[in-house]
């Protein structure tokens, strides 16, 4: 397996040098200490893994990763930091990593890395305890920032599903002129002319 390493610290490169060549099946083919040279020696080396710090001066290990995943949709990349960040997590997901571990599990590295070669993805177990939570579908909208109830996020619904008044007086259990009262609130939070507004606005920014 061979492998390229990018880290801007010097000794972290060298020990992680040293710790992978005493590991039977790995040859380290070159280091490099920023995102600029992660993409030049990737185009020079194809590694079968590439082990890529994510924060260095300049080019970051995820904007460089991005670079070489965008002409390179096969790369393995395997991130390890210091930093468990949950930004650092989302983007290195999204742009197609194999992997994200925590520099601290230097005796999982290894493995990792064969985990990866084999086409698996892999992350450090601190990263594992975050993906549920990180992974989970999430409404962009933000209700609260308008100040919206969930009733009257029901009358949006049913307003942009071309429900009349009367309908969703009945669909709620509410008044009609109830209704009419949370509609009139719903244009004014939301700075919009009438109930056709209403409707765009429901399938254009909350249902995107």
């Amino acid at each position: 397996m061979n492998i390229v390493v990018i880290d801007d610290d010097k000794l972290v490169a060298i020990s992680l040098k040293t710790i992978l060549e005493n590991t039977e099946g790995i040859k380290v083919l070159a280091m490099g200490s920023s995102g600029d040279e992660a993409i030049s020696l990737y185009e020079k080396h194809s590694p079968d893994v590439m082990l890529m710090d994510i924060r260095m001066e300049g080019m970051t290990g995820l904007e460089a990763g991005e670079i070489i995943l965008g002409k390179h949709p096969e790369a393995k990349i395997l991130y390890l930091t210091t930093f468990s960040d949950d930004e650092y997590i989302i983007k290195a997901l999204t742009i197609g990593a194999k992997g994200y571990i925590l520099k601290q599990d230097f005796e999982g590295i290894a493995p990792a890395l064969e985990t990866v070669c084999r086409g698996q993805s892999v992350f450090g177990g601190k990263v594992v305890t975050k993906l549920p939570e990180l992974m989970k579908p999430k409404n962009e909208f933000d209700y609260g920032k308008y100040g919206i109830s969930e009733k009257e996020r029901d009358i949006i619904e049913l307003v942009a599903k071309g429900l009349s008044n009367k309908e969703i007086a009945g669909e709620l259990y509410l008044g009609e002129g109830t209704v009419r009262n949370y509609l009139s609130a719903l244009l004014e939070k939301l700075g919009l002319r009438d109930r056709t507004q209403l409707a765009v606005f429901y399938y254009t920014e909350i249902k995107g």
